[in-house]
This record gives structure tokens, C-alpha cells and sequence, in this order.
């Protein structure tokens, strides 16, 4: 559990510099320089993100159930991770889903969080998509106060939210049906 707590403030941790202090990110590219401030941050993020991966298939080696979620919940996951893939692409794809979102990203990050959390009741689990819940709405509330980073992406059109949506619902298939068991080691369904 250690290794995962690590990891999460690590990756965790270097995405709320701005949540933190709005200027600390301006401060420090002024101090190190645009390029190296961007390794150490995605040298650091891609750090804890190893250690978040690892540390949870540690944890889940041994698993702490917490409590055990009944099946119509785990079929409320699947229905919640439905738009995530669309919100994710949509992030890079400047359309409408976009304006109406605000923050495609983080309202993804919500959702697979909170999905995540009603379909698995282990110490772990609610250690992982917890932290992420937590650290979405934080970020979310801190944006009212400060601007949003600029994304950069594909340039807008009305036709990227049809790309997001097509692409959003492959993914989900994707993920459902092969690419989740592939990576988590666990299938989503059945």
C-alpha cells in the first residue's frame, strides 16, 4: 500500500502545483526554464505513475475489503464510464462537448473515479480512485480562481465532437471487451 501512496503523491502531487499556489508553475519555469520545468514534471508524473500501478497490483495481491458492492452497482459502472473516453478525446478536439464540459478532463477524471469507486469496495481501490475523485474536485474548484492550462489540440471544428463521440465509444468497447483485462488483469464483464 506504501508504494501506491507513494506513487499517487508523486503523480498526484505534480499535478496540483497550481491548485497549490496559482504561480508556483509560472515561478518555477521562470527558475529552471520552460523545456526542463516540462522534464522534471514528466519525469516526476511518469514516476509516480509506475509506482501507482505497481503499488495497486501489490495491494491487490493481498486485498483489504472494505465493502463488498452489489451487482447492480458494478452495471451502474459500466453505464458511468460510458461518455469518459468521449470527454477524454474531446479535451483535444475543440467542440461543443468541450464548451459544454468546461473541463472535459477533469469531469472524466470524476466519472471513472466515481464509477470505479461503486463497483469495488477494497482499501485499495478506495485509496486509488479516491485520491483521484478528491483530487479532480479540488482541481475543478481551484479553476474558478485561477485560468485553465492551455490544451493544445486539434483546431476547432464541428466535426471533432463527432470524432470524439465515435472515438469515445470505440475505446469503450475497446476497454470493455478486450484492452481492460488486458491491462488490469481483470474483465469488466462476466
Amino acid at each position: 500500500m506504501l508504494v501506491l501512496i507513494l506513487g499517487l503523491i508523486l503523480f498526484l502531487g505534480m499535478h496540483s502545483i497550481s491548485i497549490v499556489k496559482v504561480s508556483l508553475r509560472d515561478d518555477l519555469v521562470a527558475r529552471f526554464g520552460e523545456w526542463p520545468w516540462k522534464a522534471i514534471y514528466g519525469l516526476v508524473s511518469l514516476l509516480g505513475f509506475a509506482l501507482i500501478v505497481y503499488g495497486y497490483g501489490l495491494a491487490r495481491a493481498t486485498p483489504i475489503l472494505l465493502y463488498d458492492p452489489p451487482a447492480w452497482l458494478r452495471h451502474l459502472n459500466l453505464l458511468l464510464m460510458l461518455p469518459v473516453f468521449t470527454l477524454l478525446l474531446a479535451t483535444y478536439l475543440p467542440g461543443r462537448i468541450q464548451s459544454a464540459a468546461k473541463h472535459p478532463m477533469l469531469l472524466a477524471v470524476k466519472l471513472w473515479a466515481t464509477a470505479h469507486l461503486l463497483a469495488n469496495g477494497t482499501l485499495a481501490d478506495v485509496v486509488l480512485f479516491g485520491s483521484f475523485l478528491a483530487w479532480a474536485v479540488a482541481d475543478r474548484i481551484s479553476l474558478k480562481r485561477r485560468s485553465g492550462p492551455t490544451v493544445p489540440g486539434a483546431p476547432a471544428s464541428p466535426i471533432n465532437d463527432a470524432i470524439a463521440i465515435i472515438g469515445g465509444l470505440f475505446l469503450y468497447l475497446l476497454f470493455m471487451f478486450w484492452l481492460h483485462r488486458v491491462l488490469m488483469g481483470v474483465p469488466p464483464i462476466g
